[in-house]
């Protein structure tokens, strides 16, 4: 009998310039509020590569990725069910487009997030040190 497991996910810390990179979804849940790019993982693909696929599929934006944020595993996280998603940050590369599941693309300043999807704010406020450490950097 197959285990039944939590979904994987990734979300990925776009930086580009002073900004953050967020992106409106255009569906449930959560639907007009902006949240990190991210998506599900697909058999056969590995955490990184999900992560540069599905940035590139709502931003429009090739990535290079610095670093791992974390995991996050909380099993309300997201209303749809238990998902597990592992968090990057990453350097965006290219002109912010929206595409796929994105209703829109939007630069941010760190000091200014909005109220995020799921639990991003609080991936973001855990990952501000190494935010602001590449923010130095650029």
């Amino acid at each position: 009998m197959k285990p039944v497991t939590p979904l994987l996910t990734v979300d990925t810390i776009i930086i580009t310039g002073p900004n953050i990179v967020l992106v409106r979804r255009k569906n449930d849940p959560f639907k007009g509020m902006f949240a990190l790019p991210g998506g599900f993982v697909e058999v056969g693909e590995t955490t990184e590569e999900a992560a540069v696929r599905e940035a590139l599929e709502e931003t429009g934006l090739s990535i290079e990725i610095v670093k791992l944020i974390g995991v996050y595993s909380e099993p309300l996280r997201d209303p749809r069910g238990h998902t597990v998603s592992i968090c990057y940050l990453a350097k965006g590369i290219g002109v912010p487009k929206a595409g796929s599941d994105a209703a829109e693309v939007a630069l941010f300043t760190i000091d200014a997030i909005p109220k995020l999807a799921f639990d991003h704010n609080k991936i973001i406020d855990q990952a501000r040190v190494d935010i602001n450490g590449v923010l130095s950097q650029m």
